[in-house]
């Protein structure tokens, strides 16, 4: 049928709140199976300040179970004889494109929902020769998708390679990756076929976007890949190139190979002869992304020296670009990354949640001291970096290496001209350090001590408390009393519960609102304090700490307490500071963080 003649026969959808209403007065009972949403308990009480669900017309909705059973009720509004008609020509034109998890949703009819929709997938296939940080940057990309609620997961091809060689005993030393040995191609082309079937087999269950991380360093092992891929249409692809032409950052790279799983317990001279002999075997066979994947259109993008250059070719899809963009701003700089909930307010001595209260006077103690404290640390920091340099030197010495770190700095600490004390403190005064806080009271309060000449303080309205609308400003014990139904909700799923009333939010909605915050965080090479919330504090350490969906609404983040966060190669260094009010300093905690309600 023709499009446009379809057009004219199609009914207009009723507004949530006429079904709402229809459904209470005329529905058949239910016999899906399906749980009731779980409405606000004021549904019967129309003087109640926290309405429920179906007391509006704009979407309320708890729960995405509680999304799905709306769906359903959309389509029941359709004509029997449009639902049951055989032409799905106009399938076409549902793609999940812009889906944002817990901000949009799609309404589907149960003969989309069973149709395999372009773009719900996307499998990423990265390109590279070894030692450009293709790991290194599937593992951030992986932990920001996941922090964005899209499920994704790496899937390893030397990881298989390893445990095959394990249990077949077979040499995998350089000789392995000669491109001129047949067998041996074949063996790696098999691997990298199997590797992708056990990511399909994932992608087809729970999976939204799924990475190869591997060299597909050759145009011939891509389209190999490639065709395979052409028999899943629901699934788009993405080429991902890391190209690195510093040679300082190459050689460090080099030896941290030295660190991973092929090469422990070998002399470090021969491991690293091994694998730069690896290296130049794959350089004779190696094949850029480019010319071939644009007569394609085959969309990718090439990464040059960590994101310094970004060339993108035929991108399209809301995921796809997420990742371009994402990837276009982080670097390898070593910083600090401090996290603190503001000092003490009033409100917090009485447990009330959200409001605009000024500090306490214990609160106010607490920002005096976080002034002092982050100097402090910031000293220690700068003597760190100076002492690790001048370690690592000695360490490559002893292996008979030369020393990758020629700076000013360790040659100063070597001849005796400088102390590494005298380098940290002449480096933290040059140094830029940025201070973010909120734009709430009890926040801005907490880093009047910073001298704005010595920090770059930024006060941020997106870095403001969850905004918790009706019941702002009442105890978790007054909600529970008067809205046990929405108490309830909460608990089932703090993730996805909304609070209700005219700007609630729900944890998904401050990730999307705290997206930007991320990208600059990622961006910026400088030290940063920053000064929050308990739930946006959870989200950033989600991040940063690579937290579950599961545990990251159920962290506990005490007042009073400073999370320190180094980035590094392979994850986070955390250190845990608790101020101890009496002796008015603060003291670093070796217990982990763990769930609370």
């Amino acid at each position: 049928m023709d499009y446009y003649r379809r057009r004219k026969t199609l009914p207009v959808l009723k507004t949530d709140e006429e079904i709402e209403q229809e459904t209470h007065s005329s529905s058949p009972p239910n016999t899906t199976g399906s749980p009731p949403s779980s409405g606000a308990s004021s549904a019967n009480n129309p003087s109640s300040p926290c309405p429920s669900p179906s007391s509006s017309t704009t979407p309320t909705s708890r729960t995405i179970a509680a999304a799905d059973q709306s769906d359903s009720q959309h389509w029941l509004q359709l004509s029997p004889d449009i639902a049951d008609e055989d032409d799905t020509s106009y399938m076409t034109r549902h793609a999940l494109g812009f889906d944002v998890p817990g901000a949009v949703h799609s309404v589907r009819t149960p003969k989309l929902r069973n149709e395999k929709q372009p773009d719900s997938k996307l499998v990423i296939i990265m390109v590279g020769l070894p030692a450009r940080g293709k790991s290194y940057i599937v593992k951030k990309l992986r932990r920001y998708l996941n922090w964005l609620q899209y499920e994704t997961k790496v899937f390893n091809v030397g990881n298989l390679r390893r445990i095959n060689e394990a249990s077949q005993k077979q040499d995998q030393s350089a000789k392995f990756f000669d491109p001129d040995n047949k067998d041996m191609k074949k063996i790696r082309d098999t691997l990298a076929l199997e590797v992708l079937e056990q990511l399909l087999d994932w992608l087809r269950h729970d999976g939204r976007v799924a990475i190869h991380d591997a060299t597909n360093s050759t145009i011939d092992r891509r389209k190999l890949l490639l065709d395979r891929l052409q028999l899943e249409p629901q699934v788009k692809v993405l080429l991902l190139e890391s190209v690195c032409t510093d040679k300082n950052v190459l050689e460090r790279n080099f030896r941290l190979k030295l660190l991973g799983p092929d090469y422990q317990n070998k002399d470090p001279a021969e491991a690293l002869a091994d694998f730069r002999s690896r290296v130049a075997n794959y350089e004779r066979a190696y094949e850029p992304v480019g010319e071939w994947e644009e007569e394609h259109d085959i969309q990718y993008c090439k990464l040059i020296n960590v994101g310094k250059k970004v060339i993108a070719n035929n991108i399209s899809g809301y995921l796809s670009g997420q990742c371009v963009f994402y990837l276009m701003n982080f670097n390898l700089e070593e910083r600090q990354i401090f996290l603190t909930r503001h000092g003490e307010s009033m409100d917090n001595l009485s447990g009330r949640i959200g409001g605009d209260a000024p500090l306490s006077p214990k609160g106010r103690k607490f920002a005096r001291a976080l002034a002092r404290f982050i100097r402090e640390q910031r000293v220690k920091f700068a003597l760190d970096l100076v002492e690790r340099k001048r370690e690592q030197e000695e360490e490559w010495q002893s292996y008979g290496l030369e020393p990758l770190d020629t700076a000013d700095d360790v040659t100063k600490v070597r001849n005796g001209t400088k102390t590494p004390h005298e380098i940290a403190h002449a480096k933290t005064s040059k140094s830029q350090f940025t201070v973010w806080t909120s734009m709430l009271k009890r926040a801005v309060e907490s880093v009047q001590h910073f001298d704005p000449d010595e920090y770059d303080i930024k006060h941020i309205r997106f870095l403001n408390e969850i905004n918790a609308a009706t019941c702002e400003g009442m105890t978790y014990e007054q909600i529970k009393t008067k809205y046990p139904r929405e108490f309830s909700a909460r608990n089932k799923n703090k993730l996805y519960y909304r609070y209700p009333g005219i700007g609630g939010e729900s944890y998904v909605d401050v990730i999307h609102r705290m997206q930007s915050m991320i990208i600059e965080l990622e961006r910026m090479s400088q030290s940063c304090l920053i000064i929050t919330h308990r739930v946006v504090m959870r989200i950033l350490l989600g991040y940063l700490l690579d937290w579950s969906r599961i545990d990251m609404p159920h962290m506990d983040v005490p007042i009073h307490t400073v999370f320190e966060i180094r980035p590094k190669p392979y994850g986070s260094e955390l250190k845990i500071w608790k101020y101890n009010d009496e002796a008015d300093t603060f003291e670093e905690m070796q217990d982990a963080l763990t769930p609370t309600a």
